[in-house]
């Protein structure tokens, strides 16, 4: 209990412009930040370049660089940290696919090259434009998705971040999960 108000209390002097209160933060979440991280690298190709402690460094930076920002308690910072997940993978992934389609690269023919497969990080962008699109017509449903799916909450912290019930949830949830499949799908 001390960890969680000693917690609270770090997050909320954060907010409150204190730099080095983030990194008292830190240490404080860093096992459940890893196994957020962790889970979204599982989704990944087995040989991408972004390893999990990786990508905590990059929302570490990322985080360093948000000011004024009123945190509530844990599960709203680890919300906003999973959306930076988020947006590290998907700028990962958009990087790869400029190298991909030339960017500076040396141009060599399809012939040379083979085909690239679709993999994960092609993925997570047409879920990326999937949820950005849902975000336009729903967002709390696009926010719920990013929770549950991106930042790996439960039910109740999602239903506590979001100031709705656990029933909403479930049914937002599963009618956000049917509209992207359906979305992706198309793709």
């Amino acid at each position: 209990m001390d960890s969680t108000i000693d917690l609270t209390e770090q997050l909320r002097a954060w907010g409150s412009g204190d730099a080095a209160a983030l990194e008292k933060a830190i240490p404080l979440v860093y096992d459940e930040l890893y196994r957020r991280a962790h889970n979204f690298m599982r989704r990944e190709r087995p040989d991408h370049t972004l390893q999990t402690g990786a990508l905590i460094n990059e929302v570490y930076l990322r985080l360093v660089e948000l000011h004024d920002i009123k945190i509530q308690n844990r599960s709203h910072f680890l919300a906003i940290a999973s959306q930076l997940m988020r947006q590290v993978l998907v700028d990962f992934a958009r990087r790869r696919r400029a190298r991909k389609r030339g960017g500076s690269a040396l141009k060599v023919s399809m012939d040379d090259a083979g085909m690239a497969a679709q993999g994960p990080s092609d993925e997570i962008l047409r879920l990326d434009d999937a949820l950005k699109s849902l975000a336009e017509i729903d967002s709390r449903k696009s926010q719920i998705v990013v929770l549950r799916h991106f930042g790996g909450l439960e039910v109740k912290e999602t239903a506590e971040i979001l100031g709705i019930s656990t029933r909403t949830v479930i049914r937002e949830w599963n009618l956000a999960r049917a509209w992207l499949h359906r979305e992706v799908s198309r793709k």
